[in-house]
């Protein structure tokens, strides 16, 4: 009896023409985002970009970057403290000096003259829940609670993602992976960067922008011992020395200086709505930066309140310049600093994307020139290449006709392949490769136990056709048995490895699903197509 065979051949076509079509679909996307694409791209450029390349085949730079979130809690605990003296002038409530704050909290220092009372009312609504307040002794220490402690490190980490994410976005760098890694550790890769030191420049950079008013004897100075000596060896617990530079435009020379600034700044990065390049005054490029309402409310109070005094530009605690006020300013400035156009440009991307929360240091560097990820395309290919011939030859020797079934369901196995993960936009990574090699020798193993199979029927007395139908069904729970405890382990291996295993399960987890179709039900199609449509078949060529 013959088989229906025409829904079998219209899915098994359907199958090898979408997945051509997605990964020409996938090529065309990636052609049309891609800056360096040209104009009329050939069929080679399309194939040539329908998978979505890994750092280790493309090239570029591999980052993992920590963040120092004690930075974030020394910052939040910096704001109540500023905030506690803000309500404590306009109740009347007088607060001793109080040290600069550390990641757990702060001390305020009491005395006989201290109003207890009061001072404990003042700490009650003031500040938030998220404080402890120990009242004992001289000194009085209000921390972090644990729950608010952890919150703000898990805030820093996850705002230090996006605001790395939008300074690669502004980069116009093509895929790449930006995600967080254990507690305080965030995963960078980005794929064709030609440029690693400006890049990681530009992530690392905080960003942090203060406005803060020079002191009236604060400098410049010479010397940090300078700056010290002219407050009596000892700088009040309100001010700050912060280095900086001054510079001769047409010596082109830079000399250190020392400022003193009132700590509390009067304006920050959070003010920042917009910078942008512009020029100075000797026409030099320089980054002109824009506030926010609530920015340009505070910016003019303190020029308006500080005519003739001087207001110095701190990038990421330096001095970039102190210029005069000379009139009220609501809404805009304007940094200095000798930039080259190059600097110009990626300090005002930085500001545009924001402050990171607290400082970054690179755990991690690893730099793959494209070169090199040419030649592991290049070794991959021509390994799997090399394989699939080889496999070939020795299928189609020893199965004869039957090896060259196996042959063209391994190279549907291929396609489908492919297919299937420009379609889903997995990236192809060195891993993934060998995973792509391994499903080779795992699709022609089933086909292997299969023809086997059917040989065992047909040498036990049954019919050739027979013979076939029984040896599918009978080697099918042993293939899938093999194929399924395969996949569990490759999805333990996604589920739980890092970037270069998950390359390797991703493609073994594909390959093995596409091996299942193209050894059981495509091979067994060709078998009906060859044999099907014969009254009588005397033999096989197996």
């Amino acid at each position: 009896m013959k088989k229906p065979i025409g829904w079998r051949v219209a899915l098994t076509l359907a199958v090898l023409l979408g997945s051509i079509a997605a990964y020409w679909w996938r090529g065309q996307e990636a052609l049309k985002k891609s800056p360096t694409a040209p104009p009329n791209p050939t069929l080679k450029d399309v194939a040539k970009n329908g998978l979505k390349l890994g750092l280790d085949l493309k090239g570029g730079i591999h980052l993992v970057m920590q963040v120092k979130t004690d930075d974030a809690l020394r910052v939040e605990a910096q704001d109540a403290v500023e905030h506690l003296k803000d309500e404590s002038g306009k109740r009347g409530v007088t607060l001793g000096s109080i040290p600069l704050p550390d990641s757990n909290g702060f001390t305020i220092p009491v005395d006989e003259k201290t109003d207890r009372s009061k001072l404990k009312d003042l700490l009650k609504s003031a500040l938030s829940n998220d404080w402890n307040v120990d009242e004992r002794g001289s000194e009085w220490r209000v921390s972090f609670k644990e729950p608010a402690r952890i919150q703000i490190q898990d805030q820093a980490v996850r705002q230090a993602v996006e605001t790395i994410r939008n300074r690669v976005d502004a980069l116009g760098v093509a895929e790449p992976v930006i995600q967080r890694q254990a507690k305080d550790r965030i995963l960078v890769q980005l794929p064709g960067v030609d440029d690693p030191s400006r890049v990681k420049e530009i992530i690392g950079t905080t960003g942090l922008l203060e406005l803060k008013l020079v002191d009236d004897k604060g400098g410049p100075f010479s010397s940090l011992d300078g700056a010290k000596a002219s407050y009596g060896g000892a700088i009040p617990a309100e001010l700050e020395v912060v280095e900086g530079f001054s510079e001769d435009a047409e010596a082109h020379t830079r000399t250190t200086q020392y400022y003193v600034l009132k700590r509390l700044a009067a304006v920050n990065g959070r003010d920042l709505k917009n910078a942008r390049v512009g020029h100075d005054k000797y026409n030099q490029p320089a980054v002109e930066f824009f506030l926010n309402a609530n920015g340009a409310t505070k910016f003019g109070k303190i020029t308006g309140d500080n005519v003739g005094k001087h207001l110095a530009i701190v990038l990421d605690k330096r001095v970039q310049s102190a210029p005069v006020i000379n009139g009220q300013i609501h809404d805009n400035g304007i940094i200095e600093g000798q930039f080259t156009q190059e600097k110009a440009d990626a300090l005002s991307l930085v500001l545009k994307s924001g402050a990171l929360p607290a400082e970054m240091i690179v755990l991690e560097e690893r730099t793959v020139g494209p070169s090199l990820g040419l030649d592991s395309i290049k070794q991959g290919v021509l390994a799997s290449v090399v394989g699939m011939f080889l496999v070939f030859i020795a299928m189609v020797i020893y199965y004869n006709l039957a090896g060259v079934n196996a042959v063209v369901a391994l190279l549907l196995n291929s396609i489908i392949l492919l297919g299937a993960m420009a379609w889903l936009n997995f990236t192809l990574t060195l891993p993934g490769i060998a995973g792509f090699i391994l499903t080779i020798g795992m699709a022609v193993d089933s086909n292997v136990l299969i023809f086997e199979r059917i040989r065992e029927e047909i040498e036990g007395g049954k019919a050739p056709r027979a013979g076939v139908d029984l040896g599918f069904k009978r080697a099918f729970g042993t293939i899938i048995d093999t194929h399924v405890t395969t996949i569990c382990a490759a999805l333990f291996l996604f589920q739980f490895g890092t970037g270069p295993v998950k390359g390797f399960a991703v493609t073994l987890v594909i390959g093995l699903m596409a091996s299942i179709f193209t050894s059981v039900f495509v091979s067994h199609l060709l078998f009906d197509l060859i044999y099907g449509s014969k009254e009588r078949v005397e033999s096989i060529s197996i």
